[in-house]
C-alpha cells in the first residue's frame, strides 16, 4: 500500500483511540511513525493516558483548544508528510487489509478523495455516501415525516441506498468524515477543513470543495472500516447533538447551495456553480 498518515482527533476517548491506532498498526494501514494522534483538549486525563498508552514512534499532538473536529483534523495535518490523509475517528478500527481497495482508485488521477465502507460491528453497512441535501430531505432525515411516502424515496434517494453494489466503486456526493482517504496535496490547496463548523456538515463541505477543485470523490463497496457507534446526530433535532447539526447545516447553507426540492449536482458544482467560486473564495 502507499504511505498514508493517520489521523485521529481524541475527545475524552483514549481507549477507543489506542483501539483504533492497534489496528492500524496490526493491518499494516500504516507505520507508526505515519499515525498522528491530536488531543483535542479533552478536560479529563486523555493526553496522560495516551502518553502512556501509545505505542513507540506515534505521533501525539496536543491541541491548545478545542476548536472542533475541523481544527484538530487542522492541527494532525500540519504534521503530515506522506502523500495521502487517512481521517478517522477515534470509534473506528480495522478487521483486515480491505483498504487497499479504497487505496487503488488513487490510481485514477482524478479521484480526490475516497470513502470507506462504514460498518457496525454485526456487520451491518452504515451507508456512509450521500447524496447533497435539499430542504426536503432535511424534513425526511430530521423528522418522522421520513418514514412515509413521498419522503421514505427521496431519503433512500439522498442515501445512495441503491449504488452499492460488491466491487464496484461509485461516485457520491459526499461520504462520512468516519472515514475517509484524500490525496494530502489536494487538501492542502483547497484549504484544509473548514473550521466554522465545530461538529457535523465539516465532511459534508469538504467534499463539495473537491469537487469544485475539478477531483471526483468516490466510495468503496468492500473497504471495510467498523463503525462502532451510531452518529449522535441522528438523534432527534431537539437534541443538542440534533441542534448542533441543524446550526452547522446554517453554516453550509450560508457558504453553499441548499434548494429547497432538488439537490445540487456535483457536476454542477465541479463545472463552475456559486459554490466553487465560494470554495475558491474560502480556499
Amino acid at each position: 500500500m502507499p504511505r498514508v498518515n493517520s489521523l485521529i482527533v481524541n475527545y475524552r476517548t483514549p481507549e477507543l483511540t489506542l483501539k483504533c491506532v492497534s489496528s492500524i498498526l496490526e493491518k499494516g494501514v500504516s507505520v507508526a511513525e505515519d499515525i498522528i494522534v491530536v488531543e483535542n483538549a479533552s478536560p479529563d486525563d486523555s493526553a496522560a493516558r495516551l502518553r502512556d498508552g501509545l505505542p513507540a514512534g506515534v505521533q501525539l499532538v496536543v491541541a491548545e483548544r478545542n476548536g472542533g473536529f475541523s481544527s484538530g483534523i487542522n492541527v494532525g495535518a500540519a504534521h503530515a508528510t506522506a502523500p495521502f490523509l487517512l481521517v478517522l475517528n477515534p470509534d473506528t478500527y480495522f478487521i483486515d487489509t480491505s483498504i487497499s481497495k479504497a487505496l487503488d482508485r488513487f490510481k485514477d488521477s482524478e479521484v480526490g478523495l475516497v470513502g470507506l465502507d462504514l460498518t457496525y460491528p454485526n456487520g451491518e453497512r452504515q451507508y456512509s455516501a450521500r447524496r447533497f441535501y435539499s430542504v426536503v430531505d432535511i424534513v425526511g432525515r430530521r423528522t418522522p415525516l421520513g418514514k412515509y411516502w413521498p419522503l421514505q424515496g427521496r431519503i433512500a434517494q439522498h442515501m445512495m441506498l441503491s449504488a452499492w453494489k460488491p466491487g464496484t466503486p461509485f461516485e457520491a456526493d459526499w461520504v462520512m468524515g468516519t472515514g475517509f482517504i484524500i490525496r494530502r496535496e489536494l487538501f492542502e490547496a483547497i484549504g484544509r477543513m473548514d473550521e466554522d463548523y465545530f461538529l457535523y456538515m465539516e465532511d459534508v463541505d469538504l467534499c463539495a470543495r473537491v469537487w469544485a477543485s475539478g477531483s471526483k470523490v468516490e466510495c468503496v463497496p468492500g473497504a471495510v472500516l467498523i463503525h462502532d457507534h451510531q452518529r449522535a446526530s441522528q438523534s432527534g433535532a431537539l437534541s443538542k447533538a440534533g441542534r448542533m447539526h441543524l446550526e452547522s447545516l446554517g453554516v453550509f447553507r450560508r457558504k453553499h447551495r441548499l434548494p429547497l426540492f432538488v439537490p445540487p449536482s456535483p457536476h454542477r458544482i465541479r463545472r463552475g456553480s456559486g459554490t466553487q467560486k465560494r470554495a475558491q473564495a474560502t480556499a
